[in-house]
């Protein structure tokens, strides 16, 4: 089958920077990664066929060919990897996949990224969960506990598997491997197709007398409670990899992990920007000229707040570091108090006279005072 142009693949132009094309790739491999669909072979061909773009264009001397000779350029086995499996994909561009923060790169939690001897299971699978959290949790950090649903360690076996410590014997299919070779021979040579076996799973042995309670599992479905502490200054859409909490693995493989997808709730009364807050405060048109003292709400205590004489509408008043904690720095945000206006709905006949006569008064008057234009906005 012909292969797609490159550019078409990433879905950029040709003169497209090294950091669009990067940028490409990730969405893709987001996309069609391996985890997020399993026993998808569509899907990895398209994972497997971005990467190979990607790591043509990404460099500049393989780029300058495949512009110049196309994927004729790129012949002779020297220029690609040859990708033989997604493990290769992850340890060459582990720049892209990999993380180190909290905040840790989905891909660098997957169940691919771990080692697993033989004889010791398989791995378990990873669980995402979202956690809600309101405003004031966040900004100053909270620890919830949870109670999810997953596979745990079989306590009749203790994870084995067997029966009353039934033997564990050699895996007949693959002779201990825990992988099939499967040789094909063509006129570019000879390839070797590794894959686990399906007989063990990839584990090389096989139990002689499975358990009854997991049959043979050495796992059980169950709940569990996790405690979850959760940094100051998160934003919507940060998750966190917990380690080892997820889904236990098959007869005493290493457990998979949770990943937490943190959620941000609405405040009633507070708009985040960044690790800043805003509150919208009104008060009465008499209050702006002459200046007040008011009590606003924070996302901890009520503070009072001055607001000087004459201050015009949509003025923002700085109460530093009433906001949101940084996330893994010192310091905090602040609350901008913006000024507003209450306009009446409706007056009373007395309200009106003094209205009308406030009008004619030459320092409120629209087109002399100091507040010039301020009733006409407002349709006083």
């Amino acid at each position: 089958m012909q292969k797609r142009d490159y550019y078409e693949v990433l879905g950029v132009s040709r003169d497209a920077s090294k950091e669009e094309i990067k940028k490409a790739y990730r969405k893709i491999a987001m996309q069609f990664h391996p985890d997020k669909n399993p026993d998808n072979k569509e899907a990895e061909a398209k994972f497997k066929e971005a990467t190979e773009a990607y790591e043509v264009l990404s460099d500049e001397e393989k780029r300058k060919r495949y512009n110049q000779f196309g994927h004729s350029g790129m012949r002779g086995g020297q220029d690609f990897h040859g990708f033989s499996n997604i493990n290769d994909i992850f340890s060459q561009f582990s720049d892209i996949f990999g993380g180190s923060s909290i905040f840790d790169d989905f891909f660098g939690s997957s169940q691919r990224g771990r080692s697993r001897k033989r004889g010791q299971g398989t791995p378990g699978s990873d669980l995402r969960v979202t956690l809600k959290l309101t405003l004031e949790e966040i900004a100053t950090g909270v620890t919830k506990k949870i109670k999810i649903k997953k596979y745990v360690k079989c306590d009749s076996c203790a994870g084995s598997g067997s029966d009353g410590g039934a033997s564990v014997k050699t895996c007949p299919v693959c002779q201990g491997s825990g992988e099939v070779r499967n040789v094909s021979r063509s006129v570019f040579g000879q390839f070797v197709n590794i894959q686990p076996c399906s007989n063990c799973n990839g584990e090389g042995s096989v139990i002689d007398k499975p358990c009854k309670k997991c049959y043979g599992d050495g796992r059980i479905a169950d709940e569990s409670t996790i405690s979850i502490k959760v940094p100051a200054g998160v934003s919507d859409g940060n998750y966190m990899t917990l380690r080892g909490e997820g889904n236990a693995g098959l007869r005493n493989g290493s457990p998979g992990d949770v990943i937490v997808v943190f959620q941000e709730l609405p405040h009633e009364s507070f708009k985040r920007e960044g690790d800043d807050i805003i509150y919208d405060l009104f008060i009465s048109y008499p209050d702006l000229v002459l200046g007040t003292e008011v009590e606003v709400p924070t996302l901890t205590v009520k503070a009072k707040i001055k607001v000087e004489a004459g201050t015009q509408v949509g003025k923002l008043l700085r109460m530093r570091e009433k906001g949101i904690q940084h996330l893994n720095s010192h310091g905090a945000g602040d609350q901008l108090v913006r000024v507003n206006v209450i306009v009446p709905k409706k007056v009373n006949a007395r309200e009106k006279e003094l209205l009308k006569e406030l009008q004619t008064l030459p320092n409120v008057q629209p087109n002399t005072g100091s507040d010039q234009g301020f009733f006409k906005k407002f349709g006083l």
